[in-house]
């Protein structure tokens, strides 16, 4: 029951060797997180890997594809111009590094294809979409274009750093709206941003299935592993924390989710979060109850069964 297949070993075996890149690298901070919502995907989520890239085949459509993703996580936030250095340092945080020049061979050639334009501000070129990217859009056809890793990973990380620095909204909310148990207040709003995180990478994932360069089997079972993550967080949960805010946050509004504009969360979301937080307090302690009492027999069951096959 509890053995692993060869798309998990294969999935595990490449997380190592990611996890070794991404310890010094700023998304060190989701690893942070995820560990502390759901070890038993810690890592696993950073999963970055495509079927060309390895067979070394249609490599000028897959740079391509992940340099309009670049400009699309600018985008979204709400800058519209990029530089080649920009675009250059972007793409070493998400994926394999290439040469400057190459940077700037493709980017002249989305150009020459017009699919992007130029700018020049003294002797920094910037680049932009000539046509804003669509909304609402399949993501088969969609991810023909855009690589949507840059934009769901920073989406990520910024839910990872308000996980991480939980104590200082809730400080704030506090002193707005009077005496809250502090403690059960943080451990609330950490669970539901939790919830948030695992279902952008659930969303990337699902994403990822779609993309024509992508090993899709890995990206099929990395969904189901982190679908279930969320299940067993979730399951007892109502559905004004799930739908409002778990769903609306984790997506982003290329897929008609919320549109986060600024360099940190907007005061909205943050207030959206903790006010949930605190209204929810009997249902979130009963979901906590229920998933540790899982995870707990889980491991249980785990142990025995590495036990016996030591003997």
């Amino acid at each position: 029951m509890f053995g692993k297949t060869e798309i998990e070993e294969i999935l595990l075996e490449k997380a190592e060797l990611e996890n070794s890149e991404v310890l010094d690298s700023e998304f060190k901070v989701i690893d942070k997180a995820v560990q502390d919502i759901a070890p038993e995907i810690a890592f696993l989520i950073q999963f970055r890997e495509d079927e060309s890239e390895e067979l070394q085949i249609k490599t000028g459509r897959l740079h391509e594809n992940r340099i309009l993703g670049i400009l699309l996580k600018y985008y979204l936030e709400g800058k519209n111009k990029i530089s080649t250095g920009e675009v250059e340092s972007e793409y070493k945080k998400y994926f394999k590094e290439i040469a400057r020049s190459t940077t700037s061979t493709y980017l002249n050639m989305l150009k020459k294809e017009s699919t992007l334009y130029t700018e020049r501000d003294g002797r920094i070129v910037y680049y932009i979409f000539y046509i804003d990217p669509p909304v609402d859009i399949k993501p088969f056809w969609f991810t023909r274009i855009f690589c949507i890793v840059p934009a769901y990973f920073n989406r990520a990380k910024k839910f990872s750093e308000l996980y991480i620095n939980a104590e200082k909204p809730v400080i704030e909310y506090i002193n707005q709206h009077g005496n809250r148990d502090k403690n059960i207040l943080i451990r609330n709003f950490k669970f539901i941003t939790g919830l948030i995180i695992l279902k952008i990478f659930k969303n990337r994932s699902s994403k990822c299935i779609d993309c024509q360069f992508s090993k899709r089997q890995i990206y099929k079972k990395l969904e189901e592993m982190i679908h279930n993550a969320i299940k067993d967080r979730s399951d007892v949960l109502p559905n004004e924390i799930m739908e409002d805010l778990v769903n609306k946050y984790s997506e982003i509004p290329t897929f008609n989710g919320t549109n986060i504009l600024e360099d940190s969360l907007t005061e909205n979301v943050i207030n959206e979060i903790i006010r949930c937080a605190d209204l929810y307090k009997k249902d979130l302690e009963f979901q906590i109850m229920v998933s540790s009492r899982r995870k707990t027999s889980r491991l249980k069951q785990i142990n025995i069964l590495e036990e016996e096959n030591f003997k």
